[in-house]
């Protein structure tokens, strides 16, 4: 077949454009960094409710007037002192360019939340149970995808330049990272939250990670990333961003075994009447989605520079112990009805 048989991708990465947009005065940087320790401080004494010091949290109904009229006497307060003191400032915003994985990233934490959120209510948990893991699970998803993209992938690179490891601007998640540090965030939720079980939560979050992973794999696609081998199939896409090399269009395989992997997870809760037994939704996830990203990392192009010789790839050797520790689970672990 000729390359003009095949599906060319040349879509812009960045969404969408929002011009530069210049403001009347400076903003200090470490002044919205005062404001903000100025408003959490304030309303806590303002409203000692906003505590969590409590056993069970209080009924909060603050009047929306006056939280707006203490974030602005807050940014205001902020700003004060870097009138006669240096600070890094800015006077302009802009110009804003949402890239296509920036919206398919969000939309999946979105989509992933309220699917969640319905498995919490199912249980009679509470918001604040769930607000607390969105929180938790963000936070590694995004720390852990990070540091497992530098340990795994390009640790002697970062080990040179340490002050690039945050720029995650630039590129660079792993999912396996992301996994690991999801196993970790849960652990420290489960020890916070009375009542609960890890494998009872690890089931309730798991479906919403599939979801995640679904749409931030879309949103490789739109950067023309995690590239495929060449091939001759069909199918196969040129990324023209890249070359002009038919591919396997690797990153919506994935895509598609997180659909898969998101059915059979919501077959398994509702063929148990929303109780399956503890572990079941969350052995599942981790046999299904890694022996696919296992099989599937034969379709890729190596990631790691120093592992391109190898017969089995650095992201096949981290998705080995994460299935067989879901086979462990189902097997050992589940008390199946």
């Amino acid at each position: 077949m000729n390359n003009t048989d095949y599906i060319v991708w040349d879509t812009d990465p960045v969404a969408f454009t929002i011009p530069e947009l210049s403001l009347p005065f400076s903003i200090s940087i470490y002044g919205l960094i005062l404001a903000g320790i100025v408003y959490y401080f304030a309303s806590r004494k303002l409203w000692p409710e906003l505590s969590e010091k409590s056993s069970k949290p209080a009924e909060i109904n603050i009047p929306f007037w006056k939280q707006l009229l203490l974030i602005f006497g807050a940014l205001i307060a902020g700003q004060l002192p870097f009138l006669v003191i240096d600070s890094p400032s800015f006077s302009s915003i802009g110009p804003i360019q949402p890239y296509w994985y920036g919206v398919m990233f969000a939309s999946g934490f979105i989509f992933g939340y309220m699917l969640t959120g319905k498995l919490y209510r199912d249980a009679g948990r509470t918001q604040e149970e769930l607000d607390r893991i969105l929180i938790y699970v963000l936070i590694a998803t995004v720390i852990g995808a990070r540091l497992g993209h530098v340990i795994f992938y390009d640790l002697e690179y970062y080990l040179r330049n340490p002050m690039l490891i945050p720029a995650i601007w630039q590129g660079g998640l792993a999912s396996h990272g992301a996994a690991i540090a999801i196993l970790i965030a849960m652990y420290l939720y489960v020890k916070r939250t009375p009542n609960m079980t890890y494998w009872w939560l690890a089931d309730r979050v798991v479906p919403g990670v599939a979801v995640g992973g679904m749409f931030i794999r879309i949103g490789n696609f739109f950067n023309s990333e995690i590239l495929g081998r060449a091939t001759d199939l069909p199918w196969a896409i040129i990324f023209e961003r890249v070359d002009m090399v038919p591919r396997h269009p690797t990153m919506l395989y994935e895509s598609l075994l997180c659909v898969l992997l998101i059915v059979v997870l919501m077959g398994i809760y509702y063929k148990y009447d929303k109780k399956p037994p503890e572990g079941a939704i969350f052995g599942s996830f981790l046999v299904i989605l890694f022996t696919g990203r296992f099989l599937l990392e034969f379709t890729k192009v190596p990631q790691a520079e120093f592992a391109t010789d190898w017969a089995i790839n650095m992201g096949q050797w981290l998705s080995i112990p994460l299935v067989l520790f879901g086979i462990w689970l189902l097997v050992k672990k589940v008390k199946w009805k």
